[in-house]
């Protein structure tokens, strides 16, 4: 008869129905599997067990674990499956900083992009923070790259430019990473694993050149998984992705999402107001000051209108 010893651990990397868990900050890895149906009350996703989770798991005589409990979860990030558009797929969870890297040029991230991850950031508490990675391509662009920065700390967001061929700001990312678990995430090549692998050199993530024919990068990175980094805390890559469609965040709370909006929304004569149409609203009012940029508001417009429908 096997003899099972229950142990507690981080899902650290999944590949189908097989899962690799350590219990972080410790660095043992267990290949674990799932046996039946595990789910988490109340969340229809692609993938109930995510990277990130604590989970419980018995320890078999061979040394590998079956997974029996998932811990609840203190946040995740969250988007609507490509395959299934209704159903979810949890890109992470128990994140302590997201980081949404994002280039102006050769790939360009769309704003739409940034603000809908920012926008499920703050629905589900991730601490958020945006890296403006290959600064060392903007020189000819520096107008673009104050507006980028511009835009976003006046909505409440912290910007950092990175350069991984100068290592500009390379050893601030370090320290921030420093005792946390953070998240890079962006649309397909923005460079998010060479990121990680000049934070950590002994790190060797799969990267390739961007086409130039169509301006996109090439999905490198295959699964979600979590790297220890030399200098201190875990990084989770992920694969590179061109769109993300929001999920479970109501019409009527859209705007509690956006950090500018929020500072204004008790001025609206009318609640609820969905800044659209309404007289006497503080978010329009706000717009038409400049007090909240224009930008931003379309984005949010566009996610109004949005109606299900993955984009």
């Amino acid at each position: 008869m096997e003899k099972q010893t229950s142990k507690r651990a981080t899902i650290v990397k999944h590949t189908g129905s097989h899962y690799l868990v350590s219990d972080l900050p410790n660095w043992e890895l267990t290949q674990c599997t799932v046996r039946g149906k595990l789910r988490l009350k109340g969340v229809k996703t692609t993938n109930p067990i995510a990277v990130g989770d604590i989970v419980d798991y018995d320890l078999q005589d061979d040394g590998t674990g079956i997974i029996t409990r998932i811990h609840p979860r203190t946040n995740y990030i969250i988007r609507k499956s490509t395959n299934l558009s209704r159903q979810a797929h949890i890109i992470a969870a128990n994140i302590d900083l997201a980081f949404i890297v994002a280039t102006l040029d050769f790939p360009q991230t769309p704003l739409a992009f940034i603000d809908r991850f920012l926008v499920t950031c703050e629905a589900y508490r991730v601490p958020v923070k945006i890296i403006l990675n290959k600064s060392d391509l903007n020189t000819n662009i520096s107008e673009n790259v104050r507006d980028f920065i511009e835009l976003y700390n006046s909505a409440g967001y912290s910007t950092i430019e990175i350069s991984c061929i100068t290592g500009h700001n390379i050893d601030l990312l370090r320290d921030e990473c420093d005792g946390k678990v953070t998240l890079f995430s962006g649309i397909s090549g923005v460079g998010k694993s060479t990121l990680i692998n000049t934070l950590d050199n002994t790190l060797h993530l799969r990267t390739k050149e961007i086409s130039e024919y169509h301006l996109q990068g090439k999905h490198t990175t295959t699964y979600y998984e979590i790297h220890p980094l030399h200098s201190g805390g875990f990084v989770i890559d992920t694969p590179g992705i061109r769109g993300f469609g929001l999920l479970e965040i109501e019409p009527e709370e859209l705007s509690h999402y956006f950090p500018e909006m929020l500072k204004v929304l008790d001025k609206c004569r009318f609640a609820p107001c969905t800044h659209t149409h309404e007289p006497g609203c503080a978010v329009k009012e706000a717009v038409d000051n400049g007090v909240i940029a224009t930008d931003r508001y379309v984005s949010y417009l566009g996610m109004l209108e949005e109606e299900g429908k993955y984009r």
